[in-house]
């Protein structure tokens, strides 16, 4: 499976290892609650699937690569105890808390959350010191003396043995005791990742063009050559700041996190002709509605690979709108929220007195210990530090004038919501000027309907142009199906 069911698979184990009957009681017993084994190469977001799927889930996470960690940490430093057996006084051996189940109790603490997840990244390629305590921990979900707390789901993670030496094999008995899935490698999958967390619009027109460059491991006679979700990832964000900076990318930067010369290289050549691209096909101008007419004709009879660039731009650039018009209106939501509760808190006259300041330091606190726990998205972390230092800073002193200010906070947003649908009909109209229904108008109706935030901004504030095309083009569909259809029945 690819990483998006991998992850969907981790959330419903979650939701049925936690369902508890009307006594109270896990109705599949701990015991019989088998560890996920998430067997798939290196960089592919097993470790970002846990996150997502603890926060969708509202449980802990805990998560610690095995590799990093002695017998001793795992288990516990041994040490001297006395006891009594019948008359005799004895010393024995016990063994300190293991460092891993510390961790999961010192998580339950910050959280205030009873249930979780405790992953363990690179479980085969552990120790050999430490390789029986795995195994131990696998079958009985204890490590030494100490137990996993019931209501933590125990997940973990390893690699093919083609892409580590230090791989082991796991005997026919471990293997009986757990729940083994095999993730490979999925560009579509990840790609919806891509759009929801804003990677570069290079990127992800660059890997439209070479696919095969998403995930890719060589070994030759110099050493191991690898490109990974992960590298792709990293980089997006080094453009991103240092385009925000002002500073160049150069092929030796990219090459740090692609590793491999040839793809990197390639990356890099591609990355200084998308910045042309924004130059020559001016989309600032073509989503203003200002279409520049000596671009439409070069553009209709460029190579496929450029016309696929183009609209990557269009979409990065509608992209921002897309994720400006989401941030909005949720910190909309939350500073409403955050007002009406100081409204309720008013006196009289409508006078806040202190409940702001009251509200503020309380929400503060809050979102310090979710974000200590582990238990907010970082884009979830942004909306509420911004409502909350709205709110704080620039709420007036009466519930009236809030109200207005927040109506006219509104009223900008809505303006927003104008401009972006200005945006997204020009871009239509553009691509129906230059290449009409064809593939591209198919490509780029493809996107959209891909993103999280173009999704949600069709559907929450409507798109005539968007309708219209999609209709268009699924009937077009249609009609080319019938026809296939009925050529067949004629050959018959």
């Amino acid at each position: 499976m690819n990483i998006k069911e991998a992850k969907e698979e981790v959330i419903r184990t979650v939701k049925a290892y936690l369902l508890k009957d009307e006594t109270g009681e896990y109705v599949i017993p701990v015991e019989r609650q088998r560890p996920l084994l998430l067997i798939g190469p290196p960089g592919i977001g097993k470790t970002a699937i846990m996150e997502q799927a603890a926060r969708e889930c509202g449980i802990n996470l805990v998560s610690y690569t095995i590799t990093h960690h002695t017998r001793q940490s795992a288990v516990g430093l041994p040490r001297l105890a006395q006891k009594q057996y019948g008359d005799r006084n004895v010393y024995v051996t016990e063994y300190t808390m293991s460092e891993i189940i510390a961790s999961v109790y010192d998580q339950i603490e910050r959280s205030h959350v009873q249930e979780g997840i405790l992953f363990l990244d690179e479980i085969n390629c552990v120790s050999e010191t430490l390789a029986p305590t795995m195994l131990q921990f696998l079958q009985y979900k204890t490590f030494g003396p100490h137990r996993a707390p019931d209501g933590f789901i125990i997940v973990t993670a390893g690699n093919p043995p083609q892409y580590n030496r230090s791989v082991r094999d796991f005997d026919i008995v471990t293997l009986d005791r757990v729940r083994k899935i095999e993730i490979e490698e999925d560009y579509d999958a990840w790609k919806e990742y891509a759009y929801r967390i804003g990677i570069h619009g290079a990127v992800l027109a660059y890997l439209e063009i070479k696919r095969e460059n998403f995930y890719s491991i060589r070994q030759e006679i110099g050493g191991r050559r690898f490109v990974t979700a992960r590298g792709w990832e990293d980089l997006s964000r080094m453009i991103q700041v240092s385009e925000t900076l002002s500073l160049p990318v150069s092929a030796e930067q990219i090459v740090q996190f692609l590793q491999d010369p040839e793809i990197a290289q390639d990356f890099a050549d591609y990355y200084e002709l998308y910045k042309r691209y924004l130059d020559i096909y001016r989309i600032p101008a073509v989503l203003a509605g200002d279409f520049p007419e000596d671009s439409s004709g070069t553009l209709k009879h460029a190579p496929f690979d450029e016309k696929l660039s183009f609209l990557g731009l269009m979409i990065d650039a509608l992209g921002q709108d897309f994720r400006t018009y989401v941030q909005e209106l949720e910190t909309q939501k939350a500073l409403f929220a955050l007002l009406k509760e100081a409204g309720a808190k008013s006196d009289e006259s409508g006078i806040f007195t202190d409940s702001v300041k009251y509200i503020a330091a309380r929400e503060k606190l809050q979102l310090a210990q979710q974000k200590s726990a582990g238990m907010i998205s970082r884009e979830d972390e942004k909306i509420r530090a911004r409502a909350l230092q709205l709110f704080d800073r620039e709420t007036p002193e009466s519930y009236d004038a809030a109200r207005s200010w927040f109506q006219e906070r509104e009223a900008r947003r809505r303006e927003q919501i104008r401009e972006t649908d200005a945006h997204l009909t020009n871009s239509f109209r553009y691509l129906d000027r230059v290449f009409g229904e064809g593939q591209e108008m198919v490509i780029f109706l493809s996107e959209l309907s891909a993103g999280y935030y173009s999704l949600r901004f069709v559907n929450e504030c409507g798109s005539e142009e968007y309708m219209h095309y999609n209709r268009l083009l699924l009937l077009k569909d249609r009609n080319e199906e019938l026809r296939r259809e009925i050529l067949q029945e004629m050959e018959l």
